[in-house]
């Protein structure tokens, strides 16, 4: 039994997760390699290796001849005769080459092929790896700052986190720990390359699975997500368990839930709403915190004009038009604002109180469509708080 080579094979499986197999086939292609390098052709080199004991002996096939005119490929008949007194002309004799006679070039480049294989192999194994993540979030260490760009340390490979995908409010130090969302894995001849972002909106829904128990089994779904990186995100919730209320879920209690998030995006804003199939509950929902008179919503164009009161018009738009902005993105629709007095001005508040959504008589829905806006995630911990 060689003992070196099979605790070699077993440490190698075991720290890089390259199988025994690949390793073994590696050996037999390096000692082909060596005996082409030794005798100049290796078409007739057969290699056996046992793959339990790693015992392993390499053969010369060679025709029996009267009068040897390739050494390589032939053998006379006194030769073959003196192992085998039964070979006559034209057997195949099978003659043991030993590894020893191998010169230092010949065994240089074996352990070249070796080496190679190995390196194949890593690479291989480590993009599959990472090739099976793209599209979900990983944990990755600061190892420092390449110009614009990080360097982030997954394990087992280097990511690449650009300007493009940083928030820029943020700044990171070495040793830190942070979440990322792996966008690509490509493989190159240097190994995989690994982008990486902080900004992409499916990063909140990663960690909203990651930090909530009925996102993550599917009774609450994310409908919708709406992102600002670094200041403001807004997703539309749903509840498949009639029981179960998706907001309140993942909100979770005194806002465990969504402040640990929120404590990872570094105080990123998030107001999470209830998702709905009528357009203008889900605008209105949208816009909280502010309160809505009316919206009149057209499917088919995918626009929606709102009326809210005079006072809430500044909330509605928000700072720099980031409420509506996120409200659009979130519900799919071009969202029209107007106060209420401009909408008396231009003589359309009749107008909205005939279209606009009516609620239906009783039932589930008709409490919804009564019921307030959706609070943000600060008033809900507000609320909590004076509770």
């Amino acid at each position: 039994m060689n003992t070196e080579l099979l605790e070699a094979l077993n440490i190698l499986e075991k720290e890089k997760s390259i199988s025994k197999d690949t390793l073994l086939e590696a050996i037999e292609q390096s000692l082909i390699q060596a005996c082409k390098n030794h005798f100049g052709k290796a078409d007739n080199i057969k290699v056996n290796i046992n793959p339990q004991t790693c015992d392993f002996s390499v053969f010369a096939e060679k025709t029996v001849v009267e009068e040897v005119q390739d050494p390589v490929t032939e053998i006379s008949l006194a030769d073959a005769r003196m192992m085998h007194s039964q070979y006559t002309l034209g057997d195949v004799v099978n003659v043991e080459v030993k590894s020893k006679q191998f010169g230092r070039i010949a065994t240089q480049n074996a352990k070249n092929v070796i080496l190679q294989k190995i390196r194949e192999e890593e690479r291989k194994v480590i993009f599959n790896q990472y090739y099976g993540k793209e599209r979900d979030i990983v944990t990755g260490i600061v190892q420092r700052s390449m110009g614009r760009n990080y360097s982030i340390n997954l394990g087992k490979a280097d990511a690449v986190l650009t300007e493009n995908e940083q928030v820029k409010t943020e700044v990171f130090q070495p040793t830190e720990r942070i979440k990322l969302y792996i966008l690509e894995v490509k493989d190159t001849p240097k190994g995989p390359k690994i982008l990486v972002s902080r900004t992409h909106p499916e990063l909140v829904k990663r960690l909203f699975e990651a930090e909530v128990t009925e996102v993550k089994d599917g009774t609450v779904e994310i409908k919708s997500i709406a992102r600002e990186a670094g200041s403001r995100t807004k997703i539309a919730v749903w509840s498949n368990d009639p029981d179960v209320d998706p907001v309140g879920a993942c909100v979770g209690m005194n806002g465990a839930r969504v402040n640990s998030i929120v404590e990872e995006l570094r105080g990123e804003k998030i107001d999470i709403i209830n998702w709905s199939d009528n357009p203008a509950l889900l605008i209105e929902n949208a816009l909280s915190p502010a309160k809505v008179i009316s919206v009149l919503a057209d499917p088919d164009e995918k626009t929606a004009m709102v009326i809210v009161p005079d006072f809430q018009l500044s909330l509605a738009i928000g700072k720099e038009g980031q409420n509506a902005r996120l409200a659009a993105r979130l519900t799919g629709y071009k969202i029209d604002i107007k106060s209420e007095s401009q909408a008396r001005e231009a003589g359309e508040l009749h107008l909205y109180e005939e279209e606009a959504y009516e609620a239906p008589q009783g039932g589930e829905e008709a409490e919804q469509l009564q019921e307030e806006p959706e609070f943000s995630m600060e008033e809900q911990a507000e609320e909590q708080t004076e509770e």
